[in-house]
């Protein structure tokens, strides 16, 4: 089934105790398509770029059948460029530069041949913007999904309300669902998001792993040890992507699917860290994609 990713295509620049990456491509719709690739057949980004955004990397991306024909790219534009640089924890970080470019007057607009996709994700944009795309739909999606952050909260909160009531399926991280419901308790936190539109939530605890709520179930899944973690960047898109891409490929949208989606989000996700930028998640195989589920499982196997 169709997959339709809108979101941000961009170059970052990131500062870690295990070095610095130099530019390197990334974006919510670069890591989430390629995650989702590896499970979803029928793929399409919208989003926007300047022309200095590498063919090579557009070409990685249609090789791995990422239907493109939604990115516009802007003739003698630059594209979105963020550097951060993260703390020796890496759960902490601080944002160096950030330049909007083509990103700052991002208008998606959906191809006809995307508007009547089974499955949305909306990555991090500007509530306004994600209502725009699932307006331009021409049937209701299964499953509509988004993403958003703090800063829409402090200047938007009422326009991502109103998004809210919209969709399906909210994922968002511990700190921001804490600030959007105004509870310290996620259980309490996650009821009242729920209230305002979301029939599922996902609630994303990075190294301490992620929560699925729906209705009165919760589901748990931890995040994975791994012995490196070089780049948390991406990461949240990555698990989005995953999660997504298993959605698409099942075309199942129930609660116990939903469960088994969160844990292959989750271990694409674990990749993700383990190099700078995309690159781990360009070369993954599916035997390591399923070896790690696997690990996944025997993590929280148990017998009473």
């Amino acid at each position: 089934m169709s997959l339709v990713i809108v979101g941000s295509m961009a170059f970052d620049e990131i500062d870690s105790p295990f070095g610095n990456s130099g530019r390197v491509i990334g974006g919510s719709a670069t890591y989430s398509s390629i995650s989702a690739s590896y499970f979803a057949s029928d793929i399409k980004v919208v989003s926007v770029v300047g022309e200095d955004f590498p063919e090579d990397a557009m070409a990685m991306l249609r090789e791995k059948n990422i239907n493109l024909e939604g990115v516009d790219i802007k003739k003698g534009r630059k594209s979105f460029f963020w550097h951060g640089r993260y703390h020796n924890d890496l759960n902490s970080r601080d944002t160096l530069v950030t330049e909007l470019n083509v990103l700052g007057d991002f208008n998606p607009v959906l191809p006809e041949s995307f508007k009547n996709t089974d499955f949305l994700f909306l990555g991090n944009l500007s509530p306004d913007v994600q209502l725009s795309v699932i307006a331009q739909t021409t049937k209701r999606p299964k499953l509509v999904a988004m993403d958003t952050m703090n800063f829409w909260m402090d200047i938007a909160l009422d326009a991502l309300k109103n998004t809210l009531k919209e969709i399906d399926l909210l994922i968002i991280n511990d700190e921001e669902a804490r600030q959007l419901s105004g509870q310290y308790s996620l259980v309490k936190a996650a009821r009242l998001i729920r209230e305002m539109g979301p029939k599922f939530l996902i609630i994303k605890k990075g190294e301490h792993g992620a929560l699925l709520f729906h209705k009165d179930e919760i589901f748990f899944a931890p995040a994975l040890p791994l012995e490196e973690v070089f780049d948390p960047t991406g990461a949240g898109d990555t698990f989005a992507g995953g999660f997504m891409g298993y959605i698409a490929h099942t075309g199942d949208i129930t609660f116990e699917n939903m469960k088994r989606a969160v844990i292959y989000g989750s271990a694409a996700a674990s990749f993700c860290v383990e190099k700078f930028g995309t690159k781990r998640l360009e070369e993954l195989t599916g035997p390591e994609i399923t070896e790690r589920v696997q690990k996944f499982v025997k993590l929280v196997d148990f017998k009473v």
